[in-house]
């Protein structure tokens, strides 16, 4: 599905992705590490928002370095971003209505993707509540079914689950493994580690803009090294070297 190659990524003296090369190819895969080690930059890259200084960048087999953000779109990569884009002074259902806009689908198929998608994200009872009165979890789903409603091959999501209710969590998980068993590839950020163990069939582990591991979700959760990176533990050995 993705593929990068040497990938880097320069701003003035900050490099926060440093010659990253990386496979993935499952069909929900998790992209975890610590506050700045580079997860949302990657997802930029991938989105086209941000031009990499070096490196190359394929998906689905396509070298994407040329093609800008709504060509991306175009072709099937959509992204929703941490704090939701979403329009105070658009109903929801225009909101993800302007994704139709871009792609200029004809009118009829637009109405009919439309409804579909309202009804798919739980919002089809909301669908002309202004953004600026929806709820943090519909703001939320606003933006994933703006992603959804062009019919993606790849949805890329930065901590979905952030600051969710147990049951909004679970809306959202469902969701997300429909959108899976449908054939839509997921990339996804979020610090809950227990939604990464429960959802993804690959993980990548970044730390400072390098790979520290990346394969099947089970096999890198219990690596000491992401352990260590991630979730701050160190093996025995190393607690008693430090604390010597």
């Amino acid at each position: 599905m993705i593929d990068i190659d040497a990938l880097t990524v320069t701003f003035g003296g900050v490099t926060p992705i440093d010659r990253l090369s990386l496979t993935l190819d499952g069909q929900i895969v998790g992209l975890i590490g610590p506050n700045g080690a580079g997860k949302t930059t990657l997802l930029n890259v991938l989105s086209g928002l941000v031009r990499p200084s070096a490196g190359t960048v394929r998906l689905f087999g396509k070298d994407i370095g040329a093609l800008a953000a709504g060509q991306r779109l175009g072709w099937g990569v959509t992204r929703a971003f941490q704090t939701p884009q979403v329009a105070d002074d658009l109903t929801a259902s225009e909101n993800i209505q302007v994704a139709l806009d871009s792609l200029q689908v004809p009118r009829a198929e637009a109405a009919t993707r439309l409804a579909e998608t309202l009804e798919r994200v739980g919002l089809a009872g909301h669908a002309r509540r202004l953004g600026a009165h929806l709820d943090g979890f519909d703001l939320r789903m606003t933006e994933i079914g703006r992603c959804l409603v062009t019919g993606p091959k790849l949805i890329m999501l930065d901590e979905p689950a952030a600051g969710l209710a147990a049951a909004e969590r679970t809306r959202l998980i469902d969701l997300l493994r429909g959108l899976s068993r449908a054939g839509t590839r997921i990339l996804i950020i979020d610090h809950d580690i227990d939604l990464i163990a429960g959802l993804c069939d690959q993980v990548a582990v970044l730390d400072f803009g390098h790979l520290v591991a990346s394969g099947d979700t089970d096999t890198v959760l219990a690596d000491p090294k992401v352990r260590a990176a991630y979730l701050g533990e160190f093996e025995d050995d190393d607690a008693e070297a430090r604390a010597a």
